[in-house]
């Protein structure tokens, strides 16, 4: 290929399915960071995100010759792969914490000295965990949604499900996150 930077993601596909690698970083450069944006949101960890990301990244270079142009849109399709990598990372993780193969919790992160910053991490910490909490599907949901960058029918199309379903998904996550602001705080009074 002679200008990845001008080709369409499905050229870059069609070159990196002949071992075009100059092709496949073209794609990686234009979609890694928001794949990795992704993930990172539905995982709250960075280095699990990367692994993600490097496996979904793997699954475009393995599979790229039958990627068929015109069925869906590659970012839409990666943004997918993500997701359910994600999903996948959080099943097996329950698994090995049900079997107590997880037993040692990862060190915290040691906070701000200024006491607003302290109040509103700690505030921070606790939505994330909430997020963290939801099931998978209404996690995803939330999280595109809340990047602002996809439609409801194109977060439908990445997860797989119907519009509907999505603003289903998004009403239910929502209803739980403050349903969990309200118990919150009604502890602390």
């Amino acid at each position: 290929m002679h200008d990845p930077a001008a080709a369409t993601d499905d050229m870059l596909l069609a070159a990196a399915a002949r071992g075009d690698e100059a092709a496949f970083a073209r794609l990686l450069e234009r979609h890694g960071k928001r794949a990795l944006a992704v993930a990172t949101r539905f995982l709250g960890s960075a280095s699990d995100a990367e692994e993600v990301v490097q496996e979904a990244f793997w699954r475009v270079w393995s599979t790229a010759g039958r990627w068929r142009p015109g069925e869906a849109a590659f970012p839409t399709w990666l943004h997918r792969v993500v997701v359910n990598l994600c999903i996948d990372r959080e099943r097996r993780a329950k698994l090995r914490r049900f079997f107590s193969l997880e037993a040692v919790p990862e060190p915290a992160e040691e906070a701000a000295p200024a006491d607003r910053q302290v109040e509103a991490a700690g505030e921070l910490a606790q939505v994330m965990a909430d997020i963290r909490r939801l099931p998978g599907k209404q996690r995803a949901a939330l999280l595109l949604a809340a990047s602002g960058e996809h439609s409801n029918q194109a977060i439908a199309t990445m997860l797989g499900v119907s519009e509907k379903a999505v603003e289903s998904l998004l009403v239910r996550a929502r209803r739980s996150l403050r349903s969990e602001a309200r118990r919150r705080l009604g502890e602390e009074q």
